[in-house]
């Protein structure tokens, strides 16, 4: 028997909850498909109401605009993330297996999970890396972070933070440097494949060479 995973997400992102019917999964999978092959800025509701095959009226009764559909589908994959960090871990005492496993999921291609049906996560994990920063890089990100709608990321950095705190309950920085591995292992992923020459991974577009670089740069901090 397939488990389908539900994922609650803040009911300010939307003007209806598009997990409840068949057109709204439509809407959250065709704009990641559309926005991974396209990017973000040609991105618009009458694309996806014609790649859908519905009315782009349809599309807006879902939700108020292109940016607040980014902040779903991004805010999604950090709930998502978390998951697979608390399940991956679980029954790891090691703080530095734990950080390690982390890093992995972090600065590695991601799977699909079977388990959402209308969610590409490996897909999901690309728009990540190139327009998750497009999110909160607006004159709007104070009004959106007091309707909490960021909170899925801030959820994850706070638990990276416990367990660096694990690892050494003296470091100072737990928060700054949980979003900084994060935020580390998109940007050299994304160096890797567009600007190479800024890394010294991208010769042969190497993630294990990332995850060998954060994890050095990870554990010297802390030591």
């Amino acid at each position: 028997m397939e488990i389908e995973l539900q994922i609650k997400m803040n009911e300010k992102l939307f003007l209806r909850n598009p997990e409840q019917s068949e057109l709204g999964k439509k809407i959250i999978m065709h704009s990641i498909q559309l926005i991974h092959k396209n990017g973000f800025e040609s991105f618009t509701f009458k694309k996806l109401a014609e790649d859908i095959g519905t009315t782009e009226a349809g599309v807006y009764r879902y939700f108020e605009n292109k940016h607040r559909l980014l902040i779903y589908v991004v805010a999604w994959y950090w709930t998502w993330l978390e998951y697979q960090v608390m399940y991956r871990t679980n029954n790891i005492n090691d703080p530095v297996i734990k950080l390690k496993t982390i890093i992995k999921l972090l600065a590695t291609t991601v799977q699909d999970d079977l388990s959402t049906s209308y969610v590409d996560e490996s897909l999901l994990h690309q728009i990540i890396i190139t327009e998750g920063s497009k999110t909160y890089l607006t004159k709007r990100v104070s009004e959106d972070n007091k309707d909490k709608l960021f909170k899925p990321y801030k959820d994850l950095c706070a638990h990276i933070a416990e367990i660096i705190l694990e690892c050494n309950p003296n470091y100072y920085y737990p928060k700054s440097l949980a979003s900084t591995i994060i935020e580390m292992a998109h940007i050299q992923n994304f160096f890797k494949d567009h600007l190479p020459s800024l890394t010294d991974f991208g010769e042969n577009k190497d993630e294990a060479g990332i995850v060998a670089f954060l994890e050095d740069m990870l554990f010297r901090v802390l030591k």
